[in-house]
Order: C-alpha cells, then structure tokens, then sequence
C-alpha cells in the first residue's frame, strides 16, 4: 500500500497453489505481505524494502527447462529468506546444493522430527517429532555449502534447513497449510522474530491509512458506488463514505432478483442508519420483462448484466460532477491478475460494474485491492456494519436470476424468495451459515405428485444447497443435521404455496458447480 511504513514480507510466487496461504498467515500475525511473480527483479524487490523473503511452492522441478526461477541477487540484499517446498529446492539449486526426484514422493501427512529448537523451531520442543504437510516429488540430496539439517522426516533428509550467518532457511513441507498444526508458530518465529518485523498492520491502522489516501486522490471531486449489499461494496460504501462523506453517492439498482427484505435493508442500513446519499431505483420491472421467456443462463447472465449497465449509466447521469466510480476488488483479483502462471483471461468480475469506466469516462477507485476476505469482513466490524452485512455469504451478482431454473416469472421468483428466507432462518438459528461457504435454496422447472389435507398435489420441487469451502474454487456438500434438513422441509412445504418436493444436493465441486446455473 503506497505510503504505509509498516514493516513488509514479500512472497515471491512460484505457482502453488497454496501462495495466497502465506501471505494470509503473514498477515495474520499483523504483518503487511504482499505477493509478486518470481521474476520480479532486484531493484524492484528493493524498492519494495522487504524485511524478509518467503520464496513459494510450485509444481515444477527446478532441473527441468524453462522452471520459474528468481534473480540470484536477492540471495545478496542482506534480508532473511524462507524457501518452502520449491522454495527450499531453489534455493539450493542456486547456492550449490543438489535436488533430485525422490525415490519415493510424499503427499499429505508425515512427522517432522525437530532437531534444533532454535530460531525457525523455537517453542517446538528439540528431538519432538510434529505433523507437517508435504507435496513433493523432488527431494534435495546435498545441502549448498553454509547450510546445516535442522528437522527430518522419513523420506526427507533435509527437511529442514538453516544458513545461520545469512538468516536463510528451507523447508521441504508447508507451514501455511492447516494439516501443519504448529507451521503458525514457524512463520511466526520467521516474521517476528528472525526478520523482526513490528506487527503493526491492523484493520484499524488501515482505515486511518486509507481515508488519507482516498481524500488526497479525490479532492474535492465526487465518487459513485455500485451498491450491491454484498460484503465487499458495503465495506467499500462505509469506508468511503467515512472518509468523503457526501462526496460519495451510493446507486443501489433493485433488479427484482434479490432475496427477501433485502432491498429494505440496504436502505436501512446505509440510507438511515449510516446518512449515505443513497439512490434506490427499483428496475424489477425492466429486469424481469428483459428475461421473459429465456432458460439458457448463459444467455439470462448476459441480459442481466447488460440491463445492469444500462440502468446504472441512466440513473448515474445525475451525478454531474463525479470523476470516480468506485469497485470492491480485493487483493486476490489482484494476485491473479498477475500470476507467475500468467494473467487470467477475466478477472472476477461479480462486483465490478465492467465497461462503465470506459463509457462513462470515471477513474476506478478500488480501496481494498491489497484486501483478503476475511481482512474485509474484519474492517467492516471496525467500520460499523452490522453482522448481517458482514458475514453474510457470497451471493451472485445475477442473483435469483441463476437459482430460478429455466423461466424467470414473478411468480417463481417470488415463491423462490419465501422458500429461502425459511431456509435462512433455520441455517442462522442453528449456526449453519457461520460454519458453511453459501447455503440457499433453488428453484426446479420440475413439478412432481403429492398429497396434501388428503388432495392431490401437482407442484413445484425446490433444491437446498449447501457446501463447505476455503475459497470457493473447490467446495464439498456439507453434512447438515437430518433434524435441521426435516424442519427446514417441513416449513417450505407448509408455508411456501406451490413446493411440495423438497430435496438435497449432495455433489462435491468438481464435478458439480457451487450454483446450478
């Protein structure tokens, strides 16, 4: 973040998978870490003034051709370094030691056996042997000259490697991931006290940081804000709206596909209760005709996106004077934006108002682009938002529009809404949405025969989805209670005219989608 003077870890990304770990974990140390390609250079690096180096893991091996490879000049800048994984093998490649595939490669759990409690180990406890994580197929042989063995596992020699005199360290497991139950402790002692950075990044000192940027770069120019009611753009509205005040004007388009009460409570919360100079335009109308008669999603994903467009540059217009529009990127958009694996062909776009920059010729403001998520959802609680906001799930940005299977109407929207609310409530009441990634309902083109009060029923069936997950690029169905399960059906079928089938989608992603459509 330009200006801050707190103290900096830079990792340096070789392609794992795990990297956003790291520098999660940096962070959650209260140290400030960011993520760079691998081929960054040395006089960027130095330009960034780095504390310490954490150099990733990555699926390659470092004798193959063309395998991602840093300047051998950081290994010269005076700063702690910590290898993990292709990190650790890298760093001996380069300094003179030797790595080879293994004779027998290690995935998931081994034990550790610690060897110095020192430095990188303290509080570990010498000759205890500790769960670790490993996921390689290559293994280092010989140590580069310097280095010596700190910690051992059954098929790594030198799991564990320490260049006292330089501050250089090499693991061949990885601490970041929660399967090495004391890795916490190792990045710990790495950051804190080896690189003997101050922890001093905190979602409070962020937001005293951020509103003097912010005030600096808009000056006495206004900015519009997309409102969604979702995590990020309430994060965004509250934090610009501290810093500017009514310079911020919050446009919040009611496209007819949100949840129960939520338009109601956008305006509660931002236009009540916060005083935004919030704008509500009620476009339910113009939505729902746009997508009469249309089942692909594809196709209802583009119409809606589009009418959104159209509705936001219209209603906008008022604003005469704004120079900015604002977007709730987070730093991980950022990351993939510029990964060692190459730029992403479209960045996440479901809380980005894509093509308005352009057109309607505003300068993007994008105040949590060095944000995690969870960084996100800690400086709303700083900023005053209430819990529902803050915790709420991901929601996509089509809405009701991709849970409606096939034909969008008023009337499957509107039973779809009262169907979910029922589940919300059940979910929160039994403290199922804290624990689960996203738990909502779906509505089916699938009517089916029941009875009910000893008539026959031919109606509409509903799906309950709920999955488990980190990051959503992965997901697990979630194992909810049958009693749960049974009142949740209970009270849809009862109180929700139209249901009389309710199921539950028990499919992992892959190969199934979080949303059906």
């Amino acid at each position: 973040m330009g200006g801050l003077t707190l103290d900096k870890i830079l990792v340096l990304d070789f392609g794992s998978q795990y990297t956003q770990l790291i520098a999660r974990r940096v962070r959650e140390l209260n140290v400030y870490c960011e993520i760079h390609p691998c081929h960054l250079s040395a006089d960027e690096i130095r330009a960034f003034a780095p504390r310490g180096i954490i150099l990733s893991g990555g699926p390659a091996g470092v004798y193959q051709e063309q395998a991602p490879t840093c300047s051998r000049e950081i290994f010269e800048l005076g700063v702690p370094l910590l290898g993990i994984c292709y990190g650790q093998q890298l760093m001996m490649n380069q300094l003179g030691g030797q790595v080879q595939p293994s004779r027998r490669r290690e995935y998931g759990r081994a034990e550790l056996e610690i060897l110095d409690d020192g430095d990188l180990f303290r509080g570990l406890g010498r000759s205890e042997r500790t769960p670790v994580w490993m996921s390689h197929g290559d293994r280092v042989e010989k140590p580069a000259p310097g280095f010596e063995v700190i910690g051992r596992s059954d098929n790594s020699p030198y799991a564990a490697l320490r260049d006292g005199a330089r501050r250089f360290y090499g693991l061949q497991f990885h601490p970041e991931v929660v399967h090495t139950p004391q890795g916490k402790r190792m990045l710990s002692n790495f950051v804190l006290e080896i690189c003997a950075c101050r922890p001093e990044w905190t979602m409070a000192n962020f937001i005293d940081l951020a509103r003097e940027e912010i005030s600096a770069r808009v000056g006495s120019d206004e900015v519009i804000l997309a409102l969604s009611g979702g995590v990020d753009s309430s994060v965004v509205a509250a934090l610009l709206h501290r810093a500017l005040g009514r310079q911020l004007h919050c446009l919040f388009v009611d496209n007819g596909l949100l949840r129960l009460g939520e338009a109601r409570s956008v305006e509660e919360v931002f236009g009540s209760h916060f005083g935004m100079d919030l704008v509500v335009v009620d476009a339910a109308v113009e939505f729902v005709q746009a997508l009469a008669g249309v089942q692909d999603p594809e196709r209802k994903r583009k119409i809606i996106g589009q009418k959104f467009i159209e509705v936001f540059e219209r209603e906008a217009g008022r604003f005469a004077r704004a120079r900015f529009l604002a977007q709730g990127t987070l730093y991980p958009d950022v990351i993939e934006s510029r990964s060692v694996r190459g730029p992403s062909a479209t960045i996440k776009s479901h809380h980005n108002v894509g093509g308005l920059p352009e057109r309607m010729n505003l300068e993007l403001i994008e105040p949590l682009k060095e944000l995690f998520k969870d960084e996100v959802r800690v400086l709303g609680r700083e900023l005053g938002l209430p819990r529902e906001i803050v915790e709420r799930q991901p929601f996509p940005g089509p809405g009701l529009g991709v849970r409606v299977i096939g034909e969008i109407t008023p009337e499957r929207l509107d039973t779809l809404r009262r169907a979910d609310a029922i589940l919300q409530q059940e979910a929160d009441q039994a403290g199922l949405l804290a624990e689960t990634w996203q738990t909502f309902a779906v509505l089916l083109p699938v009517r089916s025969v029941g009875v009910m009060g000893d008539e026959r029923t031919y109606e509409q069936t509903l799906v309950i989805r709920s999955v488990t997950s980190v990051d959503g690029m992965t997901a697990d169905w979630a194992r909810l209670p049958y009693d749960t399960l049974a009142i949740i059906s209970n009270r849809i079928i009862n109180e929700v005219r139209g249901v009389n089938r309710v199921l539950y989608d028990i499919s992992s992603k892959p190969p199934a989608t979080i949303e059906w459509e």
